[in-house]
């Protein structure tokens, strides 16, 4: 029951920070930050119990997983309360509860509105992202999928900028409308297997294998593809997210960033590769080409802007399509970038993010041009800000340098082409972060601005992701081998997909 207790802990923690307001003003920030450190030290409490005795949940997955559970919840139609948790999900959870922290400590000056239903409505957006890596019924992914849009929503629309309204609507229309094809081609998945079967179950691990025939499996997969690759957001369907991004609160862009982005990418590696493998192999060109395409897209429209979070925002389009570009390659290497990235992704530019907003804060504008000189009145802040944005754009010995070099090199055995386009992402980012820098930080400062530097807490966060981003580049190790048996399992899963990546290594070594 430890999965469940997991999500159960925010899930309380969100209603105690609702009724924190009646004990006093700041109270529900404290709640907030106890209830994520609680729940951090109790999974990885959890897992340091468990994880020697790694159990394999049935024979034909073949991997090892830390912890499982299932429930019935409505067998008349299959349904269960199913969670598990492998290296990957682990890592997630990790991630979304490290990026919880820093968004409390984010928020903890600029929210002075409703405080408690703010904490609540990020505690609530934590358990729905936790419930998503946890959940192996793909039914209960839907629910928790669904789950987290509604307080993610109220985030923005509540506590957003000027023209939060139509961020938010915007939002929640994209992901509401790609979730429901989703859930179309889950109960078509499951009516087919139960064909099969006899019975009707919506298991991942029932449904791993289930034979369709090839027009229907197109189909059914692009349900999933559409609904993760708008979450991810892949190009062209990353529109509502430069808006998001500008109108959220400091704290749900960390979080949109960080980890709500990531639960795209997560259901591409987990469900839509793993489940339709004949399909995903027919279609790996058009997504690598589509991965490409907001790569080069993203570093474009990013230096562009004048607007800090518009420029932040279209740069994690450019990066998420290197995270497209490693999965759909399909060799370990790139999978390997992918994952990586989608680490290192979430912490520096959530940096990036609480950087903007702290500025906003202080000057009331997002526009760079406005800003000139801040390092002159901000010293610290200049540096962090310089640290984060070499890191944006790869600079070697940190993490996100790690994942783009993995990520090309495992796409090259695959297709040099793409490979070669998608390299020029990385000078795309150069061009970007340095112009950021150059607006916002250098230059002559306002003589009559005040503008107050960072205090500790501040400087304790940002030096919290920069040991992260440092450790990731120096000694990513770690992380990969936490991946790698599932890395491994889902390569299992998908033979025919391995064995044109090992065609196509073969065809490019000959030449």
């Amino acid at each position: 029951m430890s999965l469940a207790i997991l999500i159960g802990i925010l899930l309380v923690g969100g209603l105690l920070a609702l009724l924190a307001d009646r004990w006093g003003d700041g109270t529900p920030r404290w709640v907030s930050l106890v209830t994520i450190g609680v729940a951090l030290v109790y999974l990885l409490t959890t897992v340091a119990d468990t994880a020697p005795e790694y159990f394999n949940t049935t024979a034909a997955i073949g991997s090892d997983w830390i912890t499982y559970l299932k429930l019935d919840w409505i067998p008349r139609f299959g349904i269960s309360f199913e969670l598990a948790m492998d290296g990957l999900s682990l890592l997630l959870v990790i991630l979304t509860l490290l990026l919880g922290l820093i968004a409390v400590s984010s928020s903890w000056s600029e929210i002075d509105f409703k405080q408690g239903l703010f904490q609540a409505n990020l505690l609530w957006t934590l358990a729905g992202v936790t419930g998503v890596f946890l959940a192996m019924d793909l039914f209960l992914f839907f629910l928790f999928w669904e789950v987290m849009l509604i307080p993610m929503y109220l985030l923005i629309a509540i506590w957003g900028h000027e023209n939060k309204a139509y961020a938010a609507m915007k939002f929640f229309i994209f992901t509401q409308f790609s979730g429901l094809l989703m859930l179309l081609s889950i109960v078509v998945l499951a009516w087919q297997a139960s064909l099969t079967n006899g019975s009707y179950s919506y298991s991942y691990f029932d449904l791993l294998g289930t034979t369709l025939n090839s027009n229907l499996e197109f189909w059914v997969m692009l349900g999933f593809f559409l609904a993760f690759t708008v979450k991810l957001p892949g190009f062209p369907f990353h529109t509502w997210l430069p808006d998001a991004h500008t109108q959220a609160p400091t704290a749900g862009s960390v979080l949109l960033a960080g980890i709500l982005l990531k639960t795209g990418a997560y259901g591409l590696l987990r469900f839509a590769i793993p489940l339709f493998p004949e399909a995903s192999m027919n279609f790996a060109p058009i997504a690598m080409s589509l991965g490409a395409a907001g790569v080069i897209y993203g570093a474009v429209l990013a230096f562009a802007q004048t607007d800090f979070k518009r420029l932040v925002a279209y740069s994690s389009v450019s990066h998420m399509g290197f995270v497209l570009l490693g999965l759909y390659a399909w060799n370990n290497i790139a999978l390997q970038g992918a994952i990586m990235q989608m680490v290192a992704h979430g912490v520096s530019t959530a940096a990036l993010f609480m950087m903007a907003g702290a500025i906003q804060h202080r000057l009331h504008t997002r526009d760079m041009r406005r800003m000139g000189g801040l390092w002159h009145d901000a010293p610290r802040m200049g540096a962090c800000a310089l640290f984060f944005a070499v890191a944006s754009l790869g600079l070697p010995g940190l993490g996100n340098f790690v994942a783009e070099f993995l990520v090309l090199l495992g796409l090259f055995a695959v297709n040099p082409w793409i490979t070669a386009i998608a390299a020029l992402g990385m000078i795309g980012a150069a061009i970007y972060a340095l112009w950021m820098m150059q607006l916002a930080f250098q230059g002559k400062p306002e003589e009559l601005r005040e503008f107050g530097d960072f205090g500790s807490r501040e400087m304790a966060t940002m030096a919290t992701m920069m040991i992260i981003l440092v450790c990731l580049g120096m000694y990513p190790q770690p992380v990969l081998d936490l991946a790698q048996p599932v890395l491994d399992s889902l390569q299992k899963l998908t033979p025919n997909i391995e064995a044109v990546v090992a065609l196509t290594q073969v065809g490019v070594m000959d030449q």
